[in-house]
C-alpha cells in the first residue's frame, strides 16, 4: 500500500501529469490528443503517461493502431484513506478534486 501511495503522490507533484489528469476527466483520449496541446514532444507526453499507468492513475490500451488513456477512478483511494487517517482530510471528493484540476489548469 505505501509504494502504491509513494507513486500516486509522486505522479500528481506534476503539474503536466495533473493537467492531463483534468483532460482525461471529460473522456478517454489517443496519445496524440492528450499531447497536442502541450509544447513538448510526444515522447517527454509518453514518460508522462507511463508515470501515471505507474502509479494506477490511467489505463492505456492500443485500440488498433492508437493508444488510448483512461483515468482510473479509484486509483486515490489508497491515498484518500492514508490522509484520512491524519483526522485533518476528509475522503477525497472526485468532483472538488476534478474542481481543483480545472482550476490548476488556468493557473
Amino acid at each position: 500500500m505505501t509504494e502504491n501511495i509513494d507513486l500516486v503522490f509522486a505522479a500528481l507533484a506534476d503539474p503536466t501529469r495533473r493537467e492531463i489528469l483534468t483532460m482525461l476527466l471529460e473522456d478517454d483520449m489517443a496519445v496524440t490528443d492528450v499531447a497536442e496541446p502541450f509544447e513538448m514532444s510526444l515522447a517527454a507526453i509518453s514518460k508522462h503517461l507511463q508515470i501515471l499507468t505507474r502509479a494506477g492513475l490511467i489505463a492505456q490500451e492500443k485500440r488498433g493502431r492508437v493508444k488510448w488513456c483512461k483515468l482510473q477512478m479509484n486509483a486515490m483511494k489508497d491515498a484518500s484513506i492514508w490522509m484520512e487517517s491524519f483526522g485533518q482530510f476528509e475522503n477525497v471528493n472526485l468532483d472538488a478534486f476534478e474542481k481543483f484540476l480545472e482550476e490548476q489548469q488556468f493557473n
